[in-house]
């Protein structure tokens, strides 16, 4: 009966065998199959490093095939120090987890790979192996160092820009104390003519508070009796200007200048710069009426010593021996040269107060210029000059013929005074463009580069015309142009040193 039962047992037995054994070649295909298709690098290492078995993908990070990896010391990828360094902390220490090596491929640059490490023991627990897991953080760190060099170079631009920012706000702060400060009154329109800075200095000329101007335009401001005279003389536009003079009664008296502001070639607003210049005109005026008075003053005796030498020098006082004669000749012309000296300071004090042009009437400048070449021909013959007067039929002129008379002198008398004997003087009288035009030309002198500039200014003289002719009060050329200005007309020069000078004017033809 029992060994029924016994034979009943082991088909049972047998069939739960089988079935195992089944069970545990299928575990073996889907370990294989889980190791060859597992996406992280993996191998198996014995207790002395070397490489059992591995994956496909440790494979393709390590750059070796199978054959040319298994049996290999992991020291061939590692490194002979790392490797070792790995195995004795995996046997002596335990499992390794995300510790960072440098792997070394077959043919390709270093990587940084991060490596985990399992022990392998025996049914007595005794290490045979281990497993070694790779996980390629190269991508990683690159881009951790990415990040860290653009996270430094953010850190360092934020750095700049703020010490650049702390810059600039002590620049504004500085150009603003400057501003507030600045002994010229200051303003700014912007691109829609909107007031937008004004200083302190604005409000002290104008008796205004700043606050309330500030965005307003400046045809807003014309309702100020002071902005309002400023409005006349740059218009809505705000029209640029240079030295213009504004003038609020005798206590002030501005000097004004206005330029466009502009971002590369895009205007942007105005600066407009008031400079107060009425300590100079006072001081200006006070002078004009002190040489007015003065000249007055020496006038009178110089025309009475004037006088009483012509009475000596023509016999009227008895008769003279020609020592005392030729005295008296020289006395006689310096005398002169004070009296030309005084009326040329009276013209100019008339000039500055602009009462200088008093009577217009018909005048021929054709028979002016002629008169003159006659007045100077003994002059023009003692140099052996040669002159040329070149002349269109033009219109009778209404003028100041006695100030047009002495411009057209001035500018005859230069050019035989600065000519060299032997030397040509050209003139010319016709019409150019509408206008009367006037030139005349000499092969003289000429006029240095440097001081070209200074040719019209009172009291100028060339340094080359100092040398040549002593005397002479510099004051010439400045009413000469002053004549021609009120006249309506325009003058000009053309000169180069050691060649000589052309001095040209025009005036209007009126009808």
């Amino acid at each position: 009966m029992v060994k029924n039962s016994l034979k009943r047992e082991n088909p049972d037995q047998e069939r739960k065998i089988a079935v195992l054994l089944e069970d545990l070649s299928l575990l073996e295909d889907y370990v294989h199959d889980l190791f060859t298709f597992y996406p992280l690098p993996v191998c198996f290492v014995s207790l002395s490093g070397i490489i059992l078995e591995s994956n496909p993908a440790f494979e393709e990070i390590s750059n070796f095939n199978s054959q040319e990896i298994i049996g290999e010391k992991i020291s061939k990828i590692f490194g002979k120090k790392e490797g070792n360094e790995i195995i004795r902390k995996t046997v002596l220490e335990g499992p390794i987890f995300g510790e960072e090596k440098t792997l070394f491929p077959n043919q390709k640059p270093p990587l940084i790979v991060q490596i985990f490490t399992k022990p392998r023991e025996d049914e007595e627990g005794r290490v045979i192996g281990f497993f070694l897991g790779l996980f390629d953080v190269t991508k990683i760190k690159i881009t951790e160092e990415t990040l860290k060099k653009t996270q430094n170079k953010l850190l360092q631009f934020l750095e700049d820009l703020e010490i650049a920012r702390k810059r600039a706000e002590e620049e504004k702060e500085k150009t603003f104390d400057i501003i507030n400060n600045f002994a010229d009154g200051i303003l700014v329109f912007d691109e829609e003519k909107r007031l937008t800075l004004l200083n302190p200095k604005v409000e002290e000329f104008f008796r205004c508070r700043g606050q309330g101007l500030i965005g307003k335009t400046i045809w807003e401001l014309s309702s100020s009796p002071y902005f309002s005279s400023l409005v006349d003389l740059l218009g809505r536009e705000v029209r640029e200007v240079s030295r213009e003079e504004l003038s609020f009664g005798e206590n002030l008296v501005l000097e004004v200048t206005s330029v466009a502001l502009k971002s590369g070639n895009k205007k942007t607003g105005n600066l407009i710069i008031l400079h107060d210049v009425t300590r100079e005109k006072t001081v200006e005026k006070l002078k004009t009426e002190f040489v007015s008075l003065s000249a007055h003053q020496l006038r009178t005796p110089l025309s009475a010593i004037k006088w009483t030498l012509k009475m000596l020098l023509e016999g009227d006082l008895g008769e003279i021996t020609p020592e005392q004669r030729e005295y008296l000749e020289k006395t006689y012309q310096s005398n002169e040269r004070m009296i030309n000296l005084i009326n040329d300071l009276l013209n100019v004090t008339r000039i500055e107060e602009g009462r200088y042009i008093f009577t217009l009437s018909p005048t021929n400048l054709e028979k002016i210029v002629e008169n003159f070449l006659v007045f100077y021909k003994d002059e023009i013959k003692k140099k052996n000059l040669s002159v040329d007067f070149s002349k269109e039929k033009i219109p009778v002129l209404n003028l100041d013929q006695e100030k047009i008379s002495l411009a057209i002198q001035n500018l005859l008398e230069n050019a035989i005074k600065y000519t060299l004997p032997g030397g040509k003087i050209k003139i010319f009288l016709g019409q150019k463009e509408g206008n009367i035009f006037f030139s005349i030309q000499d092969s003289g002198i000429g006029i240095p580069e440097s001081q070209k500039e200074r040719v019209f200014t009172k009291f100028f003289r060339g340094a080359n015309a100092i040398r040549i002719e002593t005397e002479g009060s510099g004051l010439g050329l400045f009413i000469t142009k002053n004549i021609i200005e009120a006249h309506g007309g325009k003058i000009w020069f053309e000169s180069k040193e050691g060649k000589g000078s052309t001095f040209s004017f025009t005036l209007p033809i009126k009808p």
